[in-house]
């Protein structure tokens, strides 16, 4: 009811501007980013992400700033703020990546001016806050354009800005010039971990505006107008030069601009309707908007220009960065491909043109926006191509044959990944009729099985549960032994056939050797879906979904140290377990997958298997008019094995789907039950295979 009163006052007040933004609003049917927590995870190292004003795909990403913080730069119980910043990549490593341009308001001209947490609330597009001290702030956020609106209780208002800050005092480099009541420039900032320099250009025009002052190195005195008690202040991001920047800024009011970020954070909230317990429903939205904030898209509209490599770029294609490919290759990007295949499209092809600049695993010497890790695009690639997305392979085949030829096998599980790679080229060189570099890939991707022998056959070794062992990157012989996603035919096999490969999955699960802290393991929940034994994996998808489970390993190398009981996914600021950051979306897309019934098979080919929803309906809309409808038959909350399954109405016995059959639209029935029907899926079943 509030709403209603206010849209209606706000409609009154400032006229036709308001009523298009009203219109555009309006078209989304439901309201989705209601449901939304944007609190989930903003608590100590339970996800690392913020509560920030942002929209879809943006690298500008507005929030506070508190002490103490966590890696986005905010702790959900910090009453202290040092003020707001601009960017950040959510749920990442190394102390958080940007944490850009610190704007702080202040009294008297006071920088110690303490800013004591009071109230606060937030929601996809807008965060606000009062202090102790009466000062309050606003923030909304559109692409690349945010406003900043404060209300200080006296007419001695101002605000400190700082240029050079940055997470982990990652600062490098600043120009700025001011002119009137605008300051515009650059910033150069270290990435995740200081690999390479970013670089944004950006414009910040306030009002209200006294004086501006400079008073230090790369700081900036704000002194409010002497009868003013608010001050406005709007900025523009890009990655092209000042002047996009300044284009950025719009003479429109926080209100409107809240309206805009909710319409754009409904329209593709609503792609995937979800029907059941309200509590399900919030967490689901919570987590399928972690999913929508990266990568960031970065080119300009206009001939989609953007700065590549340190130069500036056109192209026809809209074109993105930051990316955390090592870890959402296995998640996040596999959702997008499915659900929003309109932007997936040139998100791939930004991929691909990684190759073009000299793509490291990290980030390259000059970046367009903060950026994380690369690793595995080669497969994110080849997954693309077979769920029929264009991919012009035989323009970075070159690029692509010497990053496989670069990799590693020193370790058991750079082995296992980097036969990963060598498969997916094997894949790309067999499209571009390469056969004898296909050949040749394809055996080096073999080759994993005299490593998988060596390192993870003999499970009597002593150190199988141990993290790091070997050598090995923040897993256990244990959670890489069955990082064979492209050959499960071939780990079956190695294992000693079905039997011996169910009794270990067994074995694995019932000894709490699975880690859900971290990505090394996470598709092996899936892997009975390949055996014979498939009503084990809609067991284990229910239970780390919804239900309490026991994890004894965190990423800070410890096991059986204070093991946690409890479920890993709450609607909370302490959401996950100890030490599982979000890693731009990749653990919120693992639980919007699963809990919608499907999973990917293996990245790098276009299937995937179903278990049963947690939701009664589920309905995947696309633009171009068709969607897809899941729905339980004899739905409870609890039941979570399968009976039986219509596609269109006709029986399917297999329990796999291709991408194609799922966006070629239709309906999907599931009937559930209480016990399993163990003649489900075992028959026709997928399972990938690299050769006899």
């Amino acid at each position: 009811m509030k709403k209603v009163i206010f849209y209606v006052i706000f409609i009154i007040t400032i006229g036709n501007q308001t009523a298009i933004a009203q219109k555009e609003n309006n078209s989304a049917t439901e309201s989705y980013d209601d449901k939304v927590n944007v609190f989930l995870g903003t608590s100590g190292d339970h996800g690392q992400m913020s509560p920030s004003a942002s929209s879809p795909f943006n690298m500008m990403s507005i929030g506070p700033q508190t002490y103490p913080h966590i890696h986005a730069g905010y702790e959900y119980l910090a009453k202290e703020f040092l003020g707001f910043t601009h960017t950040r990549i959510e749920g990442v490593g190394c102390v958080g990546t940007g944490g850009n341009i610190l704007v702080k308001p202040i009294l008297n001209a006071t920088i110690g001016t303490f800013l004591l947490k009071e109230t606060e609330k937030a929601s996809p597009g807008q965060y606000s806050v009062t202090f102790k001290n009466g000062i309050k702030a606003s923030l909304q956020v559109k692409h690349n354009f945010g406003i900043h609106q404060y209300s200080f209780p006296t007419a001695a208002a101002g605000l400190y800005i700082d240029l050079s800050y940055a997470f982990d005092n990652r600062f490098v480099e600043e120009q700025h010039q001011i002119v009137g009541n605008m300051i515009s420039g650059w910033v150069d900032t270290k990435t995740t971990c200081s690999k390479g320099v970013y670089r944004i250009y950006f414009a910040m025009e306030i009002t209200n505006v006294l004086a501006i002052k400079e008073f230090s190195n790369h700081k900036v005195m704000i002194t409010g107008a002497k009868k003013a008690s608010d001050m406005i202040v709007k900025i523009g991001f890009s990655s092209v030069n000042e002047e996009y920047a300044k284009a950025r800024i719009e003479p429109v009011t926080s209100e409107i601009l809240a309206m805009e970020a909710s319409s754009q954070w409904n329209k593709l909230l609503g792609r995937i309707k979800v029907g059941g317990e309200k509590e399900r429903e919030d967490l689901f939205y919570s987590l399928l908007y972690r999913g929508l904030q990266a990568p960031f898209l970065i080119s300009e509209p206009d001939g989609n220009y953007a700065a590549i490599d340190g130069t500036i770029q056109k192209s026809k294609d809209s074109i993105y960065n930051g990316w955390a490919i090592w870890d959402n290759y296995r998640e996040q990007l596999p959702m997008l491909s499915l659900i929003y295949p309109e932007k997936y499209s040139y998100i791939l092809k930004s991929i691909a043109n990684l190759y073009v600049y000299g793509k490291k695993n990290w980030a390259t010497d000059h970046e367009p926006s903060p950026t994380v890790r690369t690793e595995h695009a080669i497969v994110v690639l080849l997954d693309g191509y077979k769920k029929g997305y264009p991919v012009d392979f035989n323009a970075i085949k070159d690029s692509l044959i010497a990053e496989v030829d670069r990799l590693e096998y020193n370790t058991p599980d750079k082995a296992l990944e980097s036969s990963y790679d060598a498969w997916a080229l094997s894949e790309i060189l067999k499209s571009t009729n390469d056969q004898l570099l296909h050949e040749k890939y394809l055996n080096k991707a073999l080759e994993y099985r005299k490593y998988w022998k060596k390192d993870f056959a003999d499970l009597s070794q002593k150190d199988l549960d141990i993290m790091p062992a070997r050598g090995m990157y923040q897993g256990t012989v244990w959670q890489y032994r069955w990082f064979v996603p492209f050959d499960l035919k071939g780990l079956i096999g190695l294992t000693g056939g079905d039997t011996s490969f169910v009794s270990q999955l067994d074995q694995f699960f019932e000894g709490d050797y699975y880690n859900h802290a971290n990505q090394p393991d996470l598709q092996v929940p899936g892997m009975y879906n390949a055996s014979s034994q498939p009503w084990k994996s809609q067991k284990l998808y229910r239970n780390l979904l919804l239900d309490p489970v026991i994890q004894s390993y965190f990423n800070d190398n410890s096991k059986g140290v204070d093991s946690y009981i409890g479920k890993i996914y709450k609607n909370e600021p302490q959401a996950y377990i100890r030490t599982m950051d979000d890693d731009a979306g990749t653990m919120s897309s693992w639980f919007v997958m699963r809990s919608i019934g499907l999973s990917p098979a293996n990245i790098g080919d276009p299937i995937y298997y179903l278990t049963a929803p947690i939701f009664e309906t589920v309905q995947l809309n696309w633009t171009n008019g068709k969607s897809f409808l899941i729905e339980v038959e004899n739905y409870n909350k609890d039941n979570f094995y399968i009976e039986s399954v219509k596609l269109n109405g006709k029986s399917l016995e297999r329990n796999w789907l291709t991408q194609q059959e799922i966006q070629e639209g239709g309906k999907l029935l599931i009937k559930t039950s209480t016990e399993p029907n163990k003649k489900w899926g075992i028959k026709n079943q997928w399972i990938s295979t690299l050769r006899e």
